[in-house]
């Protein structure tokens, strides 16, 4: 027998009404002043200022290395930074972090999942963690894999699914609980197309609700067509910010990045590459 509830489609993932930010009206997403990170004497991010506007689709590019990563990880709480200040909707990361925890979503690069969950428990276990009743982490639960496709594998265990599998799950945790901002690092990798295109309208939903999206992507093409702001990071350091177009300055994204960040080598690679 056919279930009847089927044909019934996902409730729109939005920000949770719930959770206000302190001062919920003028602050922005996300505020980084002065962070710096070390890894003895490495230096993966060095005096580091940005501001994400409220309710923007925030686009967070640079080459390898360059401290994406770990910029995000001290902007939610996962790693402590040597100095600086960060507040995600006017809220102190580490000086109130349950409740600046509570404001975000995280889909963090490389960070292990519990895969001896299916992939149901695993989004449930999230939602029960954030404080959630069950009848709404159920619902939320069912309407997440819908969206994402990932109904037929929701009783499989995470360990035995695709690397693009994994990544979709990750996402449907980091978004259970409808957060005020998302922070994504790399969400498209390893992702199919189709999955992909599923996900940027999910995203696009998401921010046309009143969210804010924060991306990390080596896809130039990709963070210019889904985003309206952008920041250039190398170094450790922004070398440019702002809305696509301003930082583009009337060129591609990616001929922009290549000529803020460097390092393009113009040559045709050595003779015993060439075959005739």
């Amino acid at each position: 027998m056919s279930d009847p509830t089927s044909a019934v489609p996902p409730s729109p993932i939005v920000p949770s009404p719930g959770v206000r930010p302190d001062p919920a009206s003028s602050a922005p997403a996300l505020e980084i002043t002065g962070l710096r990170k070390a890894f003895g004497p490495k230096v993966a991010v060095d005096g580091l200022d940005l501001v994400v506007p409220a309710g923007s689709f925030y686009g967070l590019v640079g080459p390898n290395g360059a401290g994406k990563t770990t910029t995000l990880s001290m902007a939610t709480g996962l790693l402590r930074p040597d100095a600086g200040a960060i507040s995600l909707l006017g809220v102190d990361v580490w000086r109130d972090p349950v409740r600046a925890k509570a404001l975000v979503g995280v889909l963090s690069d490389g960070v292990a999942l519990f895969d001896r969950l299916s992939g149901e428990q695993l989004v449930t276990y999230h939602g029960l963690l954030n404080g959630m009743d069950r009848q709404t982490v159920a619902t939320r639960t069912a309407d997440l894999l819908r969206l994402l496709d990932l109904e037929q594998a929701g009783g499989t265990l995470v360990v035995d699914y695709s690397a693009g599998m994994t990544k979709k799950i990750a996402l449907a945790c980091a978004l259970i609980h409808a957060p005020r901002l998302l922070v994504l690092d790399e969400p498209f990798e390893s992702v199919d197309p189709i999955s992909a295109a599923n996900i940027r309208d999910i995203l696009h939903g998401y921010v046309d609700g009143g969210g804010t999206v924060i991306v990390s992507s080596h896809s130039m093409d990709l963070v210019q067509r889904m985003c309206d702001h952008v920041a250039v990071i190398a170094a450790g350091r922004v070398l440019a910010s702002g809305s696509v177009d301003d930082v583009r300055h009337g060129s591609t994204l990616e001929d922009r990045f290549v000529e803020l960040v460097g390092g393009r080598q113009h040559s045709e690679g050595p003779s015993w590459l060439r075959t005739s």
